[in-house]
């Protein structure tokens, strides 16, 4: 699927020089920088899905920090 990208003046340069160094092209970058982060952004939203559905049900929450203490960790 085609799509259009704007990177900053720096993002682009340093997206080239990379390129240039490796002699792969800007496009395998980039796809594999969106492939390296989708999981990570993927969960971080699902975690948030998981935590605004415990509050809407009434179940008590607390920071993450709290707990951590709590268990030693």
């Amino acid at each position: 699927m085609p799509m259009s990208i704007r990177f900053s003046p720096e993002e682009e340069a340093r997206l080239e020089a990379l390129s240039t160094r490796t002699g792969r092209s800007k496009s395998f970058y980039v796809r594999q920088a969106v492939h390296t982060y989708l999981d990570e952004i993927e969960q971080a939203y699902w975690q948030d899905e998981a935590v605004r559905k415990w509050e809407q049900a009434g179940k008590p929450s607390r920071p993450a920090e709290e707990l951590w203490e709590e268990l030693g960790l």
